[in-house]
């Protein structure tokens, strides 16, 4: 894989890394009263009781849509469950920051491995004005023999046609 492959590699996975660090964070952070003049909550027990059926399944397209997704975003990014297999919400974010970090250094290692420009930016467009140039001359030597290659092929042609026209009329070659 070349270097450019690994480095939208390496940024995919620090973008699932983040992400799963953003939602687990999220997902196990204690509530917090932004406003103190909010009501109260109702209790968690009185919730249950007004809503008897809140843990229904989702309808079954839901759930082959959320497993479809889900398969296609596994394929080489480290999902939660196989950074965090203990379930530790204190450990939680000091191993996925851990990742993050882990995965930070490799991008930099890879950027760290890219060809170095000599001479900077007056260099390098001079550099790319010799490349157009010869890309030039190789693209009118392609046209010559382009050129060279389509007199042949209509002389054959006639030549066909002639050999042609001899036979169908039973004559000799001259």
């Amino acid at each position: 894989m070349d270097i450019i492959s690994q480095l939208q590699e390496q940024v995919n996975t620090i973008a699932a890394i983040a992400f799963n660090t953003f939602g687990t964070l999220q997902r196990d952070a204690p509530p917090v009263r932004l406003y103190t003049n909010y009501p109260e909550p109702p209790s968690s027990a009185a919730a249950t009781t007004t809503v008897p059926n809140a843990a229904v399944a989702p309808p079954p397209a839901a759930a082959a849509a959320t497993a479809t997704n889900a398969t296609t975003a596994a394929s080489n990014n480290p999902t939660t469950e196989e950074l965090l297999p203990n379930n530790n919400v204190s450990e939680t974010p000091k191993i996925l920051s851990a990742e993050l970090v882990k995965a930070a250094k490799q991008f930099d290692a890879l950027v760290a491995a890219l060809p170095l420009t000599e001479g900077g930016e007056e260099a390098q467009l001079m550099r790319i004005a010799e490349l157009q140039a010869e890309n030039d001359l190789v693209g009118q030597e392609l046209q010559k023999q382009l050129e060279a290659a389509e007199k042949e092929l209509k002389q054959v042609q006639e030549l066909f046609n002639e050999a042609a026209d001899n036979c169908l009329n039973l004559k000799k070659p001259d």
